[in-house]
C-alpha cells in the first residue's frame, strides 16, 4: 500500500525540483511516470529534463513512442504502460485513491505561488485522506525539504 506525498513548490519552479524528485525515485529503482494535463506542458518538461546537468542525466521518454513501456520515466497525460512503482503528478494532473493504494509511491507537484493549484492540491489532500489513503506534505520553503504534515498509516 502507498502513499501521497504533495510537494509545495515556493523556491524551486517545477523544472528544478522535478528532476531532484525524479532522480530520487530512480536511486530506489523506481520507474516512473510523470502525468500532466497538457501535452505542449509536457513537451516543454521533456526539453527541460533534456537540457538538464550531464552527470544528472535521467532517461526518459514522451508517450506515445515506439518503447514507451520500457522508460524508466515516462512523461503522460493518461495512464502509463511502463509499469511505474510511482506517479508524480504536476500541473493538476487528476488522480485517484485507487493509483495511491496500488503504487509505491504517488506524487502531487504544486507551485505555491499559483492559488488555483493550491485549491486544486487541498482538493486532492483531502478526497485522497478521505479515501483512507496515507499523505504527507512537504514544503520547500526553508530552502530544504521538510515534512510539515501526516495522515494516516
Amino acid at each position: 500500500m502507498g502513499a501521497a506525498y504533495f510537494y509545495h513548490l515556493t523556491r524551486n519552479p517545477l523544472e528544478v525540483a522535478l528532476p531532484q524528485l525524479l532522480g530520487r525515485a530512480r536511486s530506489v529503482g523506481w520507474r516512473v511516470a510523470v502525468r500532466g494535463r497538457d501535452p505542449e506542458r509536457l513537451d516543454w518538461l521533456d526539453r527541460q529534463l533534456w537540457l538538464g546537468p550531464e552527470a544528472g542525466f535521467l532517461p526518459h521518454g514522451l508517450a506515445g513512442g515506439p518503447h514507451d513501456a520500457s522508460q524508466p520515466v515516462l512523461l503522460t497525460t493518461g495512464e502509463a504502460s511502463n509499469d511505474p512503482a510511482c506517479l508524480m503528478t504536476v500541473d493538476g494532473a487528476g488522480l485517484d485513491p485507487a493509483e495511491v493504494q496500488a503504487l509505491e509511491r504517488v506524487c502531487v507537484i504544486f507551485d505555491g505561488n499559483d492559488p488555483a493549484a493550491l485549491d486544486i492540491a487541498r482538493g486532492q489532500w483531502k478526497a485522497l485522506t478521505d479515501a483512507g489513503c496515507a499523505a504527507q506534505y512537504w514544503s520547500e520553503e526553508s530552502g530544504r525539504w521538510e515534512k510539515k504534515a501526516e495522515r494516516g498509516a
